[in-house]
C-alpha cells in the first residue's frame, strides 16, 4: 500500500515556506492506520521490545496500538505539568527556546527493552529528549520509528539509535 498517498500536503502551514505533512488523512482511512501500525509492529514483533514511548500528542496515537500489537507495556511522555506523579525530566532546545518532558519515574525499568513510536521525525529535538529520558531510567532504546521522516531537516543526526520510518520526504 503506498501510505505517501494518504499523507496531505499542506503549503505554508505553520508558517510561509513550510510544507506541512498532515497525517489525520491517513489515520481517518482504516486500511491505511492498520497498514501503517502493522508495518511498525511487524518489524519489532521478535526483538523483546518490554515498553513502547510516545510523545503526546501524535505520538500517542502511533504507540499505543503498536504497544498492544507487541504485548508491550505502553509510556506516554507528556510535557511539564500534566503528569500526577514523581517524574524525571528532560529540558531540552526549540527553535526559539526550551521545552520540557517528563515521565512517570517508575514507568521504564533497568534493562527494559525500549521502542520509541512517534508521527513525524523532524528536527530531532524530542526524539534526543526522549533517547535522554529512558537513558536516565536505565531502558535500553532498541529503535525509533516514525510513520514519516523529513530527511531535509537531518533529525536523525547525531542520533545514536537506529532510525526507522515508513514515508521519507527528501
Amino acid at each position: 500500500m503506498d501510505l505517501e498517498k494518504y499523507i496531505r500536503n499542506i503549503p505554508d502551514w505553520p508558517k510561509k515556506g513550510v510544507q506541512f505533512k498532515d497525517i489525520t488523512t491517513l489515520w481517518k482511512e482504516p486500511e491505511a492506520l492498520r497498514e501503517s501500525t502493522e508495518i511498525i509492529a511487524g518489524r519489532y514483533k521478535d526483538k523483546g521490545i518490554t515498553k513502547v514511548v510516545g510523545a503526546e500528542a501524535r505520538g500517542f496515537i502511533v504507540a499505543s496500538p503498536v504497544a498492544y500489537l507487541l504485548g508491550s507495556g505502553f509510556v506516554p511522555v507528556r510535557k511539564k505539568g500534566k503528569l500526577p506523579y514523581k517524574q524525571v525530566e528532560v529540558v531540552y532546545d526549540l527553535e526559539y527556546g526550551t521545552d520540557t518532558l517528563t515521565v512517570h519515574e517508575d514507568a521504564i525499568e533497568k534493562g527494559e527493552r525500549v521502542l520509541i513510536v512517534d508521527d513525524l521525525l523532524a528536527t530531532g529535538g524530542t526524539l534526543k529528549a526522549m533517547i535522554e529520558l529512558i537513558g536516565k531510567m536505565g531502558g535500553e532504546v532498541v529503535e525509533a520509528a516514525f510513520i514519516v521522516e523529513l530527511l531535509f531537516l537531518n533529525g536523525g543526526k547525531g542520533i545514536d539509535v537506529p532510525i526507522f520510518s515508513i514515508v521519507k520526504y527528501e
